[in-house]
């Protein structure tokens, strides 16, 4: 499993999107069966946000399901097998 935490960078746009990318293509590309994505609890934009960004079409192929923690809502677990 692969886990990225965007507490550090959440104030910045840009790498965000750079973050999302490169773990979800890595994942893709090395067969990692479940990546976990930690946006925070918070006031739920950045979940919003992780979740837009694996909902775009190009993204949505390269995973198999999204899944949101029902006792966690500050994670986001991508299944890719």
């Amino acid at each position: 499993m692969l886990t990225l935490d965007l507490h550090p960078i959440f104030r910045n746009n840009r790498d965000i999107e750079l973050a999302l990318r490169e773990i979800i293509f890595r994942a893709a590309r090395t067969g990692v069966s479940t990546v976990e994505i930690i946006p925070g609890k918070g006031t739920g934009q950045l979940k919003k946000r992780v979740l837009a960004f694996l909902a775009q079409k190009h993204i949505r192929k390269l995973y198999v399901r999204v899944e949101t923690d029902a006792t966690n809502s500050g994670r986001v677990l991508v299944h890719f097998t």
